[in-house]
């Protein structure tokens, strides 16, 4: 490879972030075929090119964190037996006060009282279910928002708004632009990944490059090899993949030179060849939580979501920029009282675990942890037992990165329906993400279709009252 080659290489490296499996394949089948040999590549069969972290765009200031943990909770939970205690509910159950008339998605009924009882944890005194006894325990470095509010009762458009701003199917998702606006600190991992799940609506690039993608880690097995398939080329040693991707790098050089040296499609291409080159030299250590001690296994729980935190910790301290947790499960139409004690029992110790875990690494300062579904649920009930989707109010929390912790901000009615104090919207709480991790979120746009894009469009607030 010449100087010019390289040069060419290093430009696009300071350019292009992230990775996507899918179209790391795409592209080698799409630009060579290699004597037929293209199938044999692994994910990481690719680029012997040493890289050094990049960093796409610099923060507009500084950063509070630079890493962010999004715990979503599919389904939507309810508020009303977790995080917002609603007395009243209590008193007038089976009944209708005025102000529970608002239109629900579902015919429902009386007031649906929670049978958990609510307690002050830590020294801040916030009042937290006894579903959560953990995560009580770490109160005080929580930011408990309960005014949140957003612009849909129904999981699609609500789920595309909190992840991309937009109900539309089709725009980038907020970790999508993390990346795109501040880079990875890790050339040899994605700088976006989810874990837990693999919801494609919380993964989208959108039309910004496709290396803007999530890249879904497999949760479901222990061993990294299977977590990450074909992570390792078993037929090509290093030098020999060295040797084809040079091959295919120059093919691709060629290609961009005759597109007029310029092509985000392809650039986005060689880019994730690169990351996934060095993934099968790092990811295996990255994934491979059996390295970690017996204390702490033991803390987080040998249970899936248990493993699913201690790989986000492990991911932060790599470098990995944005991680996506999935649980899902929170659609609690009916037996409400049954189902949603199992779903805090499945996230209460793993949580309080990663908080506790971070902090005594020292990194949760730099490490913003939101946790949250895409609505909350009615306090009047749905099928006797259960509880209706509400977009009108409901809960979410931060940890860390700047957050103040000990605090709870807005409330919602005396019932728990729709947010009256402090009203948080989902651009807010975009807004002030942004500006936790150094950006300001009317200035991180993309041009696109003739216009200038931004994930909070032309609304958002930072909540600068949240901030340490």
């Amino acid at each position: 490879m010449n100087n010019r080659e390289q040069g060419a290489v290093s430009n696009a490296s300071d350019r292009l972030v992230g990775s996507n499996r899918r179209q790391f394949i795409s592209s080698l089948g799409g630009l060579c075929q290699l004597g037929g040999q293209v199938g044999t590549l692994g994910l990481a069969g690719c680029l012997a090119t040493t890289i050094s972290a990049e960093v796409l765009a610099k923060p507009h200031f500084a950063q509070r964190a630079k890493h962010v943990i999004f715990m979503f909770m599919s389904g939507g939970p309810s508020q009303l037996d977790t995080f917002d205690p609603k007395p009243l509910v209590t008193q007038y159950a089976g009944q209708r006060p005025s102000g529970t008339g608002l239109t629900t998605e579902r015919t429902t009924g009386g007031l649906l009282p929670s049978p958990f009882r609510f307690r002050p944890g830590g020294e801040c005194g916030t009042q937290v279910s006894d579903l959560l006894p953990e995560l009580r325990r770490s109160v005080d470095d929580l930011c408990v928002i309960r005014s949140m509010h957003t612009v849909s009762p129904n999981h699609q458009p609500a789920i595309n708004f909190m992840a991309a701003g937009s109900i539309d199917a089709t725009r980038p998702t907020l970790g999508a632009w993390v990346t795109y606006g501040l880079g990875s600190e890790n050339s040899a991992l994605p700088s976006f990944v989810a874990l837990g799940g693999r919801d494609g609506r919380l993964l989208r690039n959108g039309f910004l490059p496709g290396e803007h993608q999530g890249t879904i880690i497999d949760t479901q097995s222990t061993n990294p090899a299977e977590m990450i398939p074909n992570l390792v080329n078993g037929k090509l040693n290093r030098h020999q993949q060295s040797q084809q991707l040079e091959f295919l790098q120059r093919l691709n050089r060629a290609h961009l030179e005759g597109q007029g040296g310029s092509d985000p499609l392809l650039e986005a291409r060689i880019r994730s060849m690169e990351t996934a080159f060095q993934m099968q030299f790092v990811a295996e250590e990255v994934c491979d939580i059996r390295r970690e001690t017996a204390r702490t296994l033991e803390s987080y729980g040998d249970t899936a979501f248990g493993r699913v935190c201690l790989l986000a910790r492990r991911m932060v301290e790599h470098g990995v920029r944005f991680i996506q947790v999935e649980n899902g499960g929170w659609d609690h139409h009916t037996n409400i009282n049954r189902n949603i004690a199992g779903n805090c029992r499945t996230i209460d110790r793993p949580i309080a675990a990663l908080i506790g875990d971070l902090k005594q690494r020292g990194l949760l300062d730099e490490t913003l942890i939101v946790w949250g579904g895409e609505f909350g649920r009615t306090p009047v009930s749905e099928s006797e037992d259960g509880r209706d989707h509400n977009s009108y109010g409901f809960t979410m929390w931060m940890a860390g990165g700047g957050v103040r912790g000990g605090m709870t901000y807005g409330a919602t009615d005396e019932f728990g329906f729709q947010a009256v104090e402090n009203r948080v919207a989902v651009h807010d709480l975009h807004a002030t993400i942004l500006h936790l991790l150094g950006m300001d979120h009317e200035r991180l746009t993309y041009r696109y279709s003739g216009r200038d894009f931004r994930l909070t469009d032309v609304h958002g607030r930072v909540l600068f009252e949240l901030l340490a």
